[in-house]
């Protein structure tokens, strides 16, 4: 990387570690700290070489993490992106990356478990293990990380001792650390999407943005009746809603209730949101939708290229959107084919006027995605450093913004990507070139607002945004950690819970359970043993509260 502007530079990561301030994990007293599994002694050497490498020698680490989906061209492998050529060059360590299977990557991951041999580097969501970062640190395949990052990672280091809420989200109740932590420092990282709307429509009907349930049901109606598309035929689907979104996610139009699809807080307490009173409301204005033709008849099995297909096919009115893969992705495919079209992130609604809305999509600052340290590691403390490097300056800029004067170039202290990035002359998306050299959409790091700044670039994503943020989401509870017995427990539980309430949502909503059963519904859910899960969920809250 070039040298000019590191003033700018350490100006602007000193900004971004400043606003890096809640998120939502677990802590306490650090009282079991002790490094059972490997200690500084026993896990590789503390070296001081020349050049400022971590190394004297060459050394290869092995690390198994997820690629995406969709990898950009070129890259088979992290090692073939920027970002990690530079930090092989500047700390002398070499990766070996194992990369499971796109689709597959939950069924490698329990292999890798089941096999009791594991590699150097697990980056994994370490909620979806029994137990959490817990119960993978008790059944011994990772170690913890407390004494190694007090005395081997400077940079996380710092970070946590300036931002003690940090360091207790990112803690267990124990107060061990089980991962170098993804960290999403700004809460314009932590808000990615919502409802999104057909603004050129609601401009053809005369009407205004809709901010209650009954302006939404205004809307629809006349999306549905006054041919917005204006090609002559009633072919226009008023609202594609997503269940799992509904439910699970967004809380788009649940939230106009004060309640959720899963576990939230009332007056701080646990509640189970489809056991409530509201949900029973909110049913009827989806079932009411559905009958009056405002909701599309095949949501329940509409997949991903199906919305695309609709969005694209200019018949669509509003669905749940991402910011980038949503309102981003259609606007720029349809630019050529209909210069009209115009999509608009809606804000939340609510049921009375003038309320602010409450309960939307906002990720917490740490979500339990990290880089852990397996048992196997025989280089811990050269392992800790090399993860160290991507929280102080030069690795926060390759790994949100990969190699100055390639793919970004400093203008005013602002990192800004280049026309390879922003205006691919090969007509590549940002994802996909940016890609190429770093991975700002996730790591073991602190994820730089300015990415985002430029990734949703258009002015339609950034009010979007805007929109989107402006809710109050103080009754979202945050990544709680649980025993595991709690965690086997609430896990046989909630699958039986989930499954039986996302077969009765499709029901009532289409009408083939009458919502007189709606009580029969509720005590079926309390007979599987939903207020065990309540009680598991308030015990790990309160443990929370108290760290």
């Amino acid at each position: 990387m070039k040298n000019s502007n590191n003033k700018s530079k350490a100006a602007a990561i000193a900004a971004v570690t400043a606003l890096t301030i809640v998120m939502s994990a677990c802590s306490g007293s650090q009282s079991n700290n002790s490094e059972a599994s490997a200690s500084p002694q026993q896990a590789g050497t503390a070296q001081e070489p020349a050049g400022g490498k971590i190394v004297s020698e060459s050394l290869t680490l092995t690390d198994f993490v997820q690629m995406s989906g969709n990898p950009a061209p070129g890259v088979k492998s992290f090692n073939d992106m920027a970002a990690y050529k530079e930090t092989e060059k500047l700390t002398g360590i070499h990766i070996e990356f194992q990369h499971p299977t796109v689709g597959q990557e939950k069924n490698q991951f329990n292999l890798l478990m089941s096999s009791g041999k594991y590699p150097d580097i697990i980056e994994w969501g370490w909620n979806e293990y029994p137990g959490g970062g817990v119960g993978a640190m008790n059944a011994g395949v990772i170690i913890p990380l407390n004494d190694y990052i007090d005395k081997y990672a400077p940079n996380l280091s710092k970070l946590l001792a300036d931002n003690p809420d940090i360091r207790k989200d990112v803690s267990t109740d124990d107060g061990r650390i089980y991962a170098f932590p993804f960290l999403r420092s700004d809460p314009y990282l932590r808000t990615y999407q919502g409802l999104g709307i057909r603004q050129d429509w609601l401009d053809a009907v005369g009407l205004p943005m809709p901010a209650t349930i009954d302006d939404w049901h205004a809307v629809l109606q006349a999306f549905k009746e006054k041919d917005p598309n204006q090609n002559g035929k009633q072919d226009e689907i008023p609202l594609l809603i997503a269940k799992d979104t509904l439910l699970n996610f967004s809380n788009v139009f649940l939230n106009a209730w004060g309640t959720t699809g899963r576990f939230n807080l009332q007056d701080g307490k646990v509640v189970y949101g489809p056991i409530q009173p509201a949900f029973k409301e909110f049913l009827q204005t989806m079932r009411s939708w559905y009958e009056e033709g405002l909701i599309d008849r095949d949501y329940a099995g509409t997949d991903a290229k199906q919305k695309d297909a609709k969005w694209t096919g200019d018949v669509l009115g509003a669905s749940e959107l991402a910011v980038g893969g949503g309102i981003g992705k259609y606007t720029t495919a349809m630019a050529a084919k209909n210069p009209k079209f115009n999509l608009a992130g809606a804000p939340y609604p609510t049921l009375n006027k003038g309320d602010k809305p409450v309960l939307g999509q906002r990720e917490p600052i740490f979500n339990g995605v990290g880089a852990a340290i397996t048992k196997d590691n025989k280089h811990v403390v050269e392992t800790v450093k090399w993860l160290d490097f991507k929280y102080g300056e030069q690795g926060h800029m390759l790994f949100n913004f990969g190699i100055e004067g390639e793919s970004y170039e400093m203008k005013d202290g602002f990192p800004a990507y280049t026309d390879i990035v922003m205006k691919n002359p090969d007509g590549l998306a940002f994802a996909a070139v940016i890609g190429q050299y770093a991975v700002p959409f996730g790591g073991p790091f602190v994820q730089d607002k300015r990415y985002q700044e430029q990734n949703a670039s258009l002015p339609q994503q950034k009010d979007a945004l805007n929109t989107w943020m402006a809710v109050n989401n103080e009754g979202l509870l945050p990544p709680l950690t649980f025993t595991n017995e709690e965690s086997s427990r609430l896990a046989a539980i909630m699958a039986d819970v989930n499954t039986y309430r996302d077969e009765m949502f499709d029901k009532f909503v289409m009408g083939a359970e009458p919502l007189d059963h709606f009580d029969k519904f509720v005590k079926t859910i309390e007979g599987m043993g939903i207020q065990e899960a309540l009680d598991i969920e308030q015990a790990a809250y309160e443990r929370y509260l108290k760290r």
